[in-house]
């Protein structure tokens, strides 16, 4: 018996009696009528349905309280959904709100926990000072409780719970997980659905506000354009870059490892943040590490954590990012950079969701959506012996491909202004114009550092514009002056030659039967082609990007 609590006989109370095979037949006919109608309705107001499924279900096993709670709703917050006996007095409500009081201290990561007796089922750990009091204000004598999991992930629990102590037989059990189960599938659909709703009207609106080239002057003061952000900090309308978002849109709502590709400056992080906060995640943490920013003899450390006395300096336990993304997402930039022998280890915890600190043989288990990024060549890297293919197949089963940004030069003069909205006020400058001389200036540069770039080069004109006119801090910026390609030119049929012979070969570039064999050239000579040609392979599939030769 636990201290503090009285004991079952003082309460005068005795296991009540219940017809089950009665009990089991209405929780059978509901479940049959749940999986109907939710399947059958276009898009409902779910609340009155799932308030009227838990008062017909306590009502079967004569429960004094139902309560279903759908994590991680919007902005973070979580849906409750609660019905309690309008027979009861307040003296004898089972509980204040919900159980969350006593579930929280509970092992619900090894399934349904079932009481059939309070205090005596609960485990010993769970009887803190506030639990005690909590026993003491309420009646609650009996509970069932059980965790709802989608893809491995625990995304609600259902509770019933009753004034007197009472056996939850094995079969009811069975029936409460499935329907929390049918419960928890509608839910999560009707949420999914709200998202991508949001998200369309979002990209509607930025399609209809937006406007190509030099746009009207207006901002909040009466000056300058309108921004076209679309995805908070991702701006821009080009057909390149909503291809990208697009992407981002499907895969955000999903547990599936992304992998981003794109030059140095396109925006990867705010592309991994974007997808981020699309997904179920978004209330927990998005922790980065930049592989190639930290030598290779730390990177582990920072990766898995260690501890006390792993190595000189490790003075104490201290977590790896992988820990503090714990039911978040880790994004990991400049994958390609990555050591050998810490990309083993890294698949390890993509495959197993395990890891071990450094220093330690002690398994951690977490649960982390990966988002990877890089502007190398993997499958270079993978023929090169530099990067593992098993990884590399781990890693991009969403690939997205972040297009530079003299792909999409109709960008750029919303760019601008986004850029000098962003410095102006750390300049102490106030830019009302720029002008079309200017503009045509920044759309023909070639920008190899991309977006960063044009950052830089806006802020230096910032700082040396002394007028509310933007003026360039540099006279003669390196122009994009290639002219328009013949297609009937000698490097224009080499290139489709190439292009399609790559294709056949599905672009294997080594080995017997491939395209270099093909072309009766080198493969090595055959990358040299390639690259003076313009011939770039798009997230390992048959599409290519063409540069000018």
């Amino acid at each position: 018996m636990h201290p503090g609590v009285p004991p079952e006989h003082e309460l005068g109370f005795s296991m009540p009696t219940l017809n089950f095979d009665d009990s089991y037949q209405r929780i059978d006919a509901l479940v049959a009528e749940l999986s109907s109608d939710l399947c059958a309705m276009g898009n409902p107001d779910l609340a009155p349905i799932i308030e009227t499924a838990l008062a017909r279900v306590a009502e079967a096993v004569a429960a004094d309280a139902a309560t279903f709670v759908l994590e991680g709703d919007k902005n973070g917050d979580a849906k409750t959904y609660r019905w309690v006996n309008s027979g009861l007095t307040p003296a004898v409500e089972p509980s204040d709100g919900d159980m969350s009081w006593l579930w929280d201290r509970l092992p619900l990561d090894q399934g349904t926990v079932v009481l059939n007796r309070i205090p005596g089922d609960l485990p010993s750990a769970t009887l803190t000072p506030d639990v005690l009091e909590m026993l003491r204000r309420v009646p609650l004598q009996a509970a069932v409780i059980v965790p709802v999991t989608m893809a491995g992930e625990r995304v609600g629990v259902f509770a019933l719970e009753a004034h007197e102590p009472t056996t939850w037989p094995s079969p009811l059990v069975t029936r409460l997980r499935l329907l929390a189960e049918i419960l928890a599938g509608a839910l999560y659909r009707h949420r999914q659905e709200v998202a991508l709703r949001d998200m369309h009207s979002e990209l509607t609106r930025v399609a209809t506000d937006g406007t190509v080239g030099q746009p009207e002057p207006r901002d909040d003061d009466g000056h300058g354009p309108p921004l076209l952000a679309t995805f908070s900090d991702i701006v821009g309308e080009s057909t390149s870059l909503r291809a990208a978002l697009k992407r981002v849109q499907e895969v955000g709502p999903t547990k599936s490892t992304a992998l981003l590709l794109g030059e140095t400056g396109t925006g990867k992080e705010l592309f991994a943040r974007a997808i981020h906060a699309r997904s179920l995640r978004r209330a927990n943490a998005f922790v980065v590490i930049n592989c190639a920013a930290l030598p290779p003899s730390l990177i582990e450390s920072e990766l898995f954590g260690h501890t006390r006395g792993a190595f000189t300096g490790a003075v104490a336990t201290r977590q790896g990012r992988f820990e503090l993304a714990h039911r978040g997402t880790l994004f990991l930039d400049e994958i390609g950079d990555l050591p050998l022998d810490l990309q083993t280890k890294l698949l390890r915890v993509l495959q197993e969701g395990t890891f071990e600190r450094l220093g330690s043989s002690q398994e951690q288990k977490v649960d982390v959506r990966v988002i990877a990024a890089t502007h190398r060549d993997l499958h270079r890297m993978i023929t090169d012996g530099m990067f593992r293919e098993d990884l590399y197949y781990r890693l991009s089963v969403f690939p997205i491909r972040l297009p530079p940004l003299r792909e999409r030069r109709e960008d750029i003069p919303a760019l601008v202004w986004s850029i000098i909205r962003k410095r102006e006020r750390a300049t102490h400058r106030t830019i009302r114009r720029v002008s079309d001389a200017v503009m045509e200036q920044l759309q023909r540069r070639n920008w190899p550092g991309n977006v960063r770039e044009l950052e830089n080069v806006i802020e230096r004109a910032l700082i040396h514009t002394t007028g509310d006119t933007l003026t360039l801090l540099e006279e003669n910026l390196e122009v994009d002056t290639a002219p328009p390609e013949d297609a009937t030119s000698l490097s224009a049929v080499e290139r489709t030659h190439i292009q399609q012979v790559l294709r056949a070969c599905n672009w294997r570039i080594n080995g017997v039967g491939n395209a270099a064999e093909r072309l009766g050239l080198h493969p090595n000579t055959l990358r040299f082609r390639m690259k003076k040609l313009g011939i770039v392979r798009e997230d390992g599939r048959a599409g290519v990007r063409v540069a000018s030769a």
